[in-house]
């Protein structure tokens, strides 16, 4: 082991674990990888497979911002992160960790759809995040995202900045927005200017925003939107064009066969976001043997399986759903996430996780909606609202609600104090009933 290696925890407070600076919970510590652009390699999918069994209880879990974390972590702390760091997952400067917020589509330079290719402009901004001292000074949720116009692209997780392809007079450009997700934009910049508008967004937060004002959102209700964008030293395209664009909504599935613009790609997804060592080992090893040797994770708490052999898919895909991946967006567990639950958050009022297996046990393939299991109002798991909520109110009982635009927090109470299976009786309705 590097002698010279810091303890393990970031000199920057912070409720968020990271790859330096261990949580402590109730299953034990969490550690979280970020992964650039959300690419794993097989090697190191391997290595936080051996991290997870050295090192802690062998939980690893898929998250709702493309990383991984790791669980139930003992005493070694010192000894997992230099694990990890010699697997090329971190930087060696615990400050440089934190910031590498940046959120792509797993089907980045890939897919049919796209009309920019983000991986480049994201190695720049991942770069100037991890080496520049002024820029560690953001939040350890500071987010950005770069949205190449796929087809297979989250809409809806919100980020202090968003960078979206757009074309307009046969040009490409980078609509942009703040405190929000790909939609209306309130400025256009040329693609090659990318990095010069996220270096000078930053910049300028981090010259207005007070102590309090972590995040984009809460700056903005102090700060006009059109007010920071006047600051910003930066030629930008504003015109009708610009501002009456909107993001297209049509979304490809993110699970099973997907189509690249060459070959073919596998989504797949561990239940309920959790990994065993083995299964990660068993995706990696087909990675290897099928495609690329890239594992795609993506903010579906899944992964993509990219440049996948044609003439092996049919035998990937039934080597992974013997690992117990799904790879059928049909399947129920496809349909639910739960936060990690009673049993590793003292907060939670249910096991989140347990009672996620017992709902969709007793649901029909292809009848649900997408749906939330919160084991407390905080609802952590989960980056935007969900089309259907379950928040748990004590063991094994929920209040339903349905997201509505019109109201606050989870949206409309449809009913309260239900057991599993009259959660299950109400949720077993037709998609269009319960999806937005």
């Amino acid at each position: 082991m590097n002698p010279s290696l810091p303890p393990a925890i970031s000199p920057r407070p912070s409720a968020c674990p990271g790859l330096w600076r261990i949580v402590a919970a109730r299953d034990g510590g969490i550690c979280r990888i970020k992964l650039p652009g959300g690419v794993l390699l097989a090697d190191q999918a391997d290595a936080v497979a051996a991290a997870a069994e050295r090192f802690a209880g062998g939980v690893i879990e898929a998250t709702n911002r493309a990383n991984l974390q790791i669980r139930g972590i003992g005493a070694q702390h010192r000894e997992l992160i230099e694990h990890l760091l010699a697997a090329g997952l971190g930087p060696r400067e615990a400050a440089g960790d934190d910031v590498r917020n940046v959120m792509l589509s797993p089907l980045a330079g890939l897919d049919p759809l796209m009309l920019v290719d983000t991986q480049p402009l994201a190695a720049q901004i991942l770069q100037m995040l991890e080496s520049t001292p002024r820029l560690h000074q953001l939040s350890a949720k500071f987010a950005v995202q770069l949205d190449g116009g796929e087809g297979l692209a989250m809409l809806e997780h919100p980020h202090d900045l968003w960078l979206s392809a757009v074309e307009l007079d046969g040009e490409r450009w980078l609509a942009f927005g703040l405190a929000g997700c790909p939609s209306r934009a309130l400025g256009a910049v040329p693609v090659q200017a990318g990095l010069a508008l996220t270096r000078a967004v930053l910049e300028r937060f981090l010259d207005l925003a007070s102590p309090e004002q972590s995040r984009m959102r809460q700056l903005l209700e102090t700060c006009p939107a059109e007010h920071f964008i006047a600051g910003l030293a930066l030629e930008i395209r504003r015109d009708a064009a610009v501002l009456g664009w909107q993001r297209s909504a049509t979304r490809t599935g993110w699970l099973g066969r997907l189509t690249q613009r060459q070959g073919l790609a596998l989504g797949i997804a561990p239940p309920l976001g959790r990994l065993t060592p083995a299964m990660l080992r068993g995706v990696a090893r087909i990675a290897r043997q099928a495609g690329d040797g890239q594992l795609r994770l993506s903010p579906w708490q899944s992964a993509v399986l990219t440049n996948i052999d044609p003439a092996q898919i049919d035998a990937a895909q039934a080597e992974l759903n013997a690992l117990g991946l799904l790879c059928d967006a049909a399947q129920p567990l496809a349909r639910l996430t739960a936060c990690t639950g009673s049993s590793g958050c003292a907060k939670a009022q249910a096991d989140t996780k347990s009672d996620a297996l017992t709902l969709a046990s007793g649901l029909p393939a292809g009848a649900l909606a997408s749906v939330h299991l919160s084991g407390c109002s905080r609802s952590c798991a989960a980056a935007h609202v969900a089309p259907a909520t379950l928040l748990a109110r004590a063991p094994g009982r929920y209040d339903l609600y349905l997201r509505d635009a019109r109201l606050p927090g989870f949206g409309a109470l449809r009913a309260s104090d239900l057991t599993l299976k009259e959660a299950g009786a109400m949720l077993d309705l037709p998609t269009e009933h319960l999806d937005d």
